[in-house]
């Protein structure tokens, strides 16, 4: 099989170009590096298999024959990030829009399957426990341009499934909960390798917030395992699938827990939102899916353990400590 990981040279995408490799697959990567890293595919930049091209999707005049080569699309390219979203707003929503919107007009010319990387940001300010593929999505006002990013990707959600049912492109569609996991980094915002980072290095661990904002947060090995047996499974198609697991944990549980594993005697400090962000800042109290539609229909539901996912990350983070973007 040759496949296409737009965003390939991304933190997912990375991990899920290696995995398609090692299973003997054919991959060409498209990524335009603003957020990726070239260093991301160390390990098998050197694959006869490999293909990378280093350009946008939303100008390269290359995507056609690349998406025309492939049997499967993953898409991934996007902009991620809290603090990427809200200093870079028109990008955001450019990319993330624009970008999909390309790579959809694309599969649809050899009606070739894509699988969409969406994003539990879908279901906005909505803190249901668990959350089900068919909950509403609350978003805030269009003033907080916060809400810019959920709303991209929903809308994202919205053209795959237009095109499934209009023109019976098939599509897939996978909601990522607080994917975590080695070369994530936390220039944008992402918790995890930021408390890591702070922690390694004796400086505050900064929690925004009050802490008891819970969240759920995913291996991702699970991530990519999913993402790949959805893609593969005949049923999976025109269908919404939340990636996660039930596993809720604060965020001052898991500065806490850091600071254990890392043997760090940082402190734990508070930062207020408008502070770390913008003024109104908002954020969801608890985010946790139901992945039994994931278990019912592709037969998969992630299963690594967060401290075992942390491990990772440390020993990781200690091997590179100042990381690029």
């Amino acid at each position: 099989m040759k496949a296409l990981v737009t965003g390939g040279a991304g933190f997912i995408g990375s991990h899920l170009t290696e995995t398609l490799l090692a299973e003997g697959h054919e991959v060409m990567v498209i990524d335009d590096l603003s957020t990726g890293r070239v260093e991301n595919l160390g390990a098998v930049v050197g694959s006869p298999r490999l293909l990378t091209h280093w350009g946008s999707i939303l100008e390269d005049e290359r995507l056609q024959e690349f998406v025309d080569e492939a049997q499967v699309v993953y898409h991934l390219a996007a902009a991620v990030g809290v603090r990427l979203i809200l200093e870079k707003p028109v990008e955001t929503i450019e990319t993330n829009v624009l970008g999909t919107d390309r790579v959809l007009r694309c599969a649809a010319k050899g009606q070739k399957k894509v699988v969409i990387a969406s994003t539990s940001e879908v279901y906005g300010k909505n803190d249901q426990v668990p959350l089900r593929e068919d909950d509403d999505g609350v978003f805030g006002p269009t003033v907080k341009s916060r809400w810019s990013y959920a709303c991209s990707k929903a809308i994202d959600e919205f053209l795959a499934l237009a095109y499934w049912k209009a023109h019976g492109l098939p599509v897939v569609i996978m909601r990522y909960f607080n994917t975590i996991g080695p070369r994530q980094t936390g220039q944008y915002g992402m918790v995890v390798p930021r408390f890591v980072q702070q922690a390694l290095a004796g400086r505050p661990i900064t929690v925004y917030g009050d802490g008891n904002q819970s969240r759920s947060f995913t291996d991702v090995a699970d991530a990519v395992a999913a993402t790949i047996a959805a893609s593969r499974h005949p049923k999976a198609v025109g269908e919404v699938f939340n990636v996660g697991t039930g596993r809720e944990i604060t965020i001052n549980e898991l500065a806490a827990l850091v600071r254990d594993l890392t043997g760090s005697r940082s402190e734990i400090v508070y930062v207020p939102y408008e502070q770390a962000y913008e003024g109104g800042f908002e954020d969801p109290r608890r985010r946790v899916p139901d992945v039994s539609k994931l278990r019912a229909i592709v037969g998969v539901v992630p299963q690594v353990e967060l401290v075992t996912t942390l491990r990772k990350v440390i020993e990781f983070s200690r091997a590179k400590p100042h990381p690029s973007r």
